[in-house]
């Protein structure tokens, strides 16, 4: 019995403790499974999240190990198991299929991966862009859409609008006919002007006075935290009486309820780890990246990238990037 021929072997990187660097394996190439799709994979997508799971902190990705991490990725088709129809050899897809909860992650040559979470790669995107979206537009678009049903006319927060989930939920914000303004830091302003919104530097402005000056110093109607911590509580205060929606992709920590409750306010968290890791809702993923690749098609929605490539050799490189705050984008690792 032998893996090593190209038809049955395949090269993956895997983390076999944590804190330590991935090995580089040769292992079976996986066969699709009723439901699946065998996918040639192109790039992989790197998240923060992929750094906290290999370092060891991130109870809540459930990972069991030894792993092949990596969530997002972009590839091409290459065989497709029993009863899949939206899907055949040669398409070019995209999707967050994987590296948590037990199911192999885009860190390896092949995946076989649930047919529901793919999508039809964006004509307009190159597989390292798309590779980039699927994880950070879910996120963006799970807050924005399923829980706030945003719209034209309304005023819209985004914290962190230079960085992942937020310069998605910006573009997406926008797309849906929302005025829209976004914290980053001075340096961040071209940027987050760039896809449509207000800059406000948080650095400089205190959320009474930025409340102030673009709402008349009623509040948003809707503020997406991707931040976390005290961005959170700053959100239960930018937020409008009656009605107003609070959305966090991090809201993991203890908050004060009192100035949300105090403005009849609502709140939403968003985990968008949760159809992977119980197996729910998954068709509703692959829906979610095809309204992706619609928006990136029409020219409405586009990662921004690092210029740095990574390849399975550099992939520590990549991580301890992101680890150190220096990306400038998405990082993507080539696979192919």
């Amino acid at each position: 019995m032998t893996n090593t021929h190209t038809n049955t072997g395949m090269r993956a990187l895997v983390l076999e403790n944590y804190g330590t660097p991935f090995i580089s394996r040769e292992v079976a190439r996986p066969q699709p499974a009723a439901g699946e799709v065998l996918v040639r994979i192109s790039a992989s997508g790197v998240n923060p999240l992929d750094t906290k799971i290999r370092s060891g902190n991130a109870a809540h990705a459930n990972t069991v190990l030894p792993a092949i991490l990596g969530m997002d990725m972009a590839g091409v088709v290459e065989a497709v198991g029993a009863g899949v129809s939206t899907f055949k050899p040669g398409d070019a897809v995209f999707g967050m299929t994987g590296g948590i909860a037990g199911v192999p992650g885009s860190l390896a040559q092949f995946a076989a991966v649930d047919a529901r979470l793919l999508a039809h790669k964006p004509a307009h995107l190159s597989m390292r862009e798309a590779a980039a979206l699927p994880l950070i537009f879910i996120t963006a678009w799970e807050g924005l859409v399923d829980r706030a049903h945003v719209h034209a006319g309304q005023k819209v927060l985004v914290h962190g609008g230079a960085g992942g989930v937020g310069h998605m939920a910006v573009q997406l914000a926008v797309a849906l006919g929302a005025d829209v303004y976004a914290t980053g830091s001075a340096q961040q302003k071209n940027i987050i002007e760039g896809y449509g919104a207000t800059a406000i530097d948080y650095q400089a402005s205190s959320v009474a006075d930025y409340v102030q000056q673009h709402t008349g110093g009623e509040g948003f109607d809707v503020v997406y935290d991707t931040v976390g911590g005290s961005t959170l509580d700053a959100s239960f205060n930018a937020v409008r009486s009656y009605g107003g929606h609070v959305l966090s992709c991090l809201g993991w920590g203890t908050h004060a309820l009192a100035p949300l409750s105090f403005r009849a306010a609502t709140y939403s968290g968003v985990f968008t780890l949760l159809p992977l890791i119980t197996g729910k809702q998954r068709q509703h993923h692959g829906d979610i990246l095809g309204e992706a690749a619609l928006l990136a098609d029409a020219g409405k929605l586009k990662p921004r990238m690092d210029s740095r490539h990574f390849d399975m050799q550099t992939v520590m490189d990549a991580h301890q990037l992101l680890e150190t705050g220096k990306a400038e984008g998405k990082l993507v690792i080539d696979i192919a």
